[in-house]
């Protein structure tokens, strides 16, 4: 298995900075613009709440592309690239997200992925997909399973 720093990416994958709007009220976090050149299409937005130390994963969606950003709290995000038609297949990306490191992460289909909450805090993960949620789109693996060459 081959490791990926959290500087290179995975085939198909993307990572953009966000602005953020600081005010003493209250900051402004930018998220997407339907005029974007990154914008796709919209299916559904949810937010995932991770609880301190918490890890959730393994999981991948079949033809779902995600946008993960983390406006409250901090994770850490786990990719693995099972695909064997990729060029980074058999990698793992790791990088954390959150307000100090206020980004975009753009997860195409095939791409098992866990996070864990790093805040003392819940952190909130926003996931802006291109298809309205299906459960039978997704697979799910346990996050101790031998398949993802991954400790956490």
């Amino acid at each position: 298995m081959g490791r990926v720093n959290n500087l290179d990416i995975l085939e198909g994958m993307s990572i953009r900075n966000l602005s953020v709007i600081e005010n003493e009220k209250g900051s402004v976090l930018h998220m997407i613009r339907s005029d974007s050149e990154y914008f796709e299409t919209f299916g559904e937005i949810y937010f995932s709440e991770v609880m301190p130390n918490a890890i959730k994963g393994w999981k991948k969606h079949k033809i779902t592309t995600q946008k993960f950003v983390v406006p409250v709290g901090r994770i850490k995000l786990v990719l693995y690239d099972q695909r064997q038609d990729s060029g980074t297949s058999q990698m793992v990306f790791e990088t954390e997200l959150g307000r100090n490191n206020y980004k975009m992460i753009t997860i195409p289909p095939q791409i098992w992925y866990g996070f864990q909450g790093l805040s003392n805090d819940v952190s909130i993960i926003a996931n802006l997909i291109d298809h309205p949620h299906d459960p039978e789109e997704s697979e799910s693996l346990d996050i101790s399973d031998t398949a993802i060459p991954y400790s956490w």
